[in-house]
């Protein structure tokens, strides 16, 4: 106890906390609707396009978050237009907009000569350089995504499961995925810092699956996908704490899928 209390008194160990924490809740919360959807790639794909647009703004020597945040939204955007037009499928989209967004990142790392940019740091995730800004939007943020999710949690409840059905009974169900599509966005930008792009689809996916393992309810699956959220995350970072060079990201994920094969055996042993 008395070492958890030390590691939790370095500050950036407290400002990744936070961070993990409250990302951890929206994407556990968002990825119900997206995973049950089978829309649970777009994470991945917006965490490639947030990449290469932080690397663009640190060869332009911008802020990060300040370019990064947008350029992910219109990427959602983008995405779903094109899958809901049926101009391209939802996946050959998101692999579009990835391959395109990590070519236009690595590009810029390259041609920015001298730019200070640790690509390790995004792509896989560090406790360092998590700024006390980034600690306040990421609580403005979770606050955002609980209090949309509890006031529209009828309407994402019928758009996940029948959005055919929902658009006739007269729900805005456009306006609803992209509300979704905001939220993630922001999740996944902000989430990127800590967790790392390849990494940060972990906290959208593994919740859920491990969830569905066991309940079979909506309610079920997001209350047990939101606690298996932020158990795997809290683990994971204390596992990064005690052993050296062990990337935080890294960590999360072998967490979250050891708790995703134990709810599986659960769920065998139920059945």
């Amino acid at each position: 106890m008395a070492d958890l209390f030390q590691i939790l008194s370095r500050e950036y160990i407290r400002y990744a906390f936070i961070v993990g924490i409250t990302m951890s809740v929206c994407g556990a919360l968002l990825g119900v609707s997206l995973v049950l959807k089978k829309h649970s790639m777009i994470g991945d794909g917006l965490s490639h396009v947030g990449f290469g647009a932080v690397a663009v703004a640190a060869c332009f020597g911008w802020a990060p978050l300040a370019f990064a945040i947008p350029m992910v939204m219109v990427s959602s955007f983008l995405i779903l237009w094109l899958a809901n037009k049926n101009k391209v499928f939802g996946d050959s989209a998101i692999a579009i907009f990835s391959t395109l967004a990590l070519a236009i990142g690595y590009a810029a790392i390259e041609l920015g000569d001298g730019v200070n940019f640790n690509v390790g740091n995004y792509l896989y995730g560090s406790l360092l350089g998590v700024s006390l800004t980034e600690v306040i939007i990421s609580i403005v943020v979770m606050i955002i995504v609980v209090s949309l999710y509890i006031l529209l949690y009828n309407r994402i409840f019928s758009v996940t499961f029948d959005e055919t059905f929902s658009k006739s009974t007269g729900t805005k169900t456009t306006l609803i995925n992209i509300i979704i599509s905001i939220l993630t966005s922001l999740t996944v930008v902000i989430g990127m810092k800590v967790m790392g792009a390849l990494l940060i689809t972990s906290l959208i996916i593994f919740p859920t699956l491990s969830a569905r393992q066991i309940f079979k309810t909506y309610k079920g699956v997001t209350i047990f996908a939101l606690i298996s959220s932020v158990i795997s995350f809290t683990t994971g970072l204390l596992l990064t704490c005690m052993i050296p060079n062990l990337p935080i990201g890294s960590s999360i994920v072998f967490v979250s899928f050891i708790v995703c094969m134990i709810c599986l055996l659960i769920g065998k042993i139920k059945k």
